[in-house]
């Protein structure tokens, strides 16, 4: 595994681990750094998928990915999660946030492009 995949890896896993904290934290109650075991199940299960992922060279998000390999429970875990924590991102972490926000357009220009080029 080259080391830009594995540097990849690494931040997606903190960043997802660092939005259940702060998912849990206000849903939950519990303290920084801890997770209830609703929570802590999911971190685990999205550290494993990510881990085990086949095409992290090839997408941007578990979201965009054509391949989903999470299961529907976790899935919709995952989403809610992902939908509360992601607009308070800008405020925890504004450089992950406007990271994020820059994949997420250039790989739906890249998708439009290739849509039209098929057309």
């Amino acid at each position: 595994m080259s080391r830009d995949m594995e540097t990849r890896r690494a931040r997606e896993a903190g960043m997802v681990a660092f939005m259940i904290g702060l998912y849990c934290r206000a849903h939950h109650g519990t303290e920084k750094g801890a997770l209830c075991p609703d929570c802590a199940a999911l971190a685990d299960y999205a550290r494993t998928r990510s881990a085990r992922c086949p095409r992290m060279a090839e997408k941007t998000f578990c979201s965009t990915c054509p391949h989903p390999c999470y299961a529907p429970a976790m899935r919709e875990g995952i989403r809610q999660v992902m939908r509360w924590a992601g607009p308070r991102m800008l405020l925890y972490h504004p450089v992950w946030a406007l990271r994020h926000i820059a994949n997420t357009l250039r790989h739906k220009l890249n998708q439009t492009g290739r849509s039209e080029e098929n057309s």
